[in-house]
């Protein structure tokens, strides 16, 4: 199973952590799994950006980029050429590191 390493990130995940999650989850669903609680406010259907994350190891390891998402991620604040919407991510055999963004879009944060 592929390891999930997530750098530091102020409100999620203060001190960083390392993550074991299947292949074939999104990142975004190994994060909520594992206690980190990153943001999702259209519930995982590639409809906003909050869940945006920058994937700084194991970037070519995730499944392939669409349009949709692509087309999304032009909206997300601090895009980078390795920027995934963490529920359009597919976990491969491969082991990620990933970086959370500082900031979102979204105006009003809902509990989940």
């Amino acid at each position: 199973m592929p390891v999930i390493r997530i750098l530091p990130h102020a409100e999620y995940c203060p001190e960083g952590d390392t993550i074991v999650a299947p292949r074939g989850d999104s990142v975004c669903e190994a994060l909520l799994d594992n206690g980190i609680a990153i943001e999702h406010a259209c519930e995982m259907s590639c409809a906003c950006t909050t869940c945006h994350v920058i994937v700084r190891e194991g970037y070519a390891s995730l499944g392939e980029l669409d349009e949709v998402e692509e087309d999304l991620l032009d909206r997300a604040w601090g895009l980078t050429p390795m920027s995934r919407l963490s529920c359009q991510a597919i976990l491969s055999d491969r082991d990620i590191t990933i970086e959370i963004p500082k900031y979102t879009i979204n105006h009003a944060r809902e509990k989940h």
